[in-house]
């Protein structure tokens, strides 16, 4: 089932996009939909992207339900033990759905 709900959050990163090049990330949209291309009925799909510089900057994932909870898992756990000198940038902001 489609839940139509969709999160947004302001990022600061790179991405490498399907030609090699790595490009800025500026905003993060994460939501649970039917996939384009992930072999499931549904997925938890997180787009990538720096409206700034059109719609090829931009990269894709779609996850099953189960692989998005173990990528939180890894990033949290990776998080954890960083040394708070390590994390001298500002924090991600979250903002809300449309």
């Amino acid at each position: 089932m489609c839940t139509y709900t969709t999160e947004r959050a302001a990022i600061d990163g790179s991405a490498k996009g399907p030609n090699g090049s790595w490009f800025h990330v500026t905003n993060a949209t994460v939501y649970f939909d039917h996939p384009v291309h992930a072999m499931a009925e549904h997925s938890l799909n997180i787009d990538l992207t720096d409206p700034s510089s059109g719609p090829s900057a931009r990269m894709a994932l779609e996850l099953t339900a189960a692989s998005a909870q173990a990528l939180v898992t890894a990033i949290q756990a990776a998080l954890a033990v960083l040394p708070a000198d390590l994390t001298r940038s500002a924090p991600a902001v979250h903002l809300s759905a449309p």
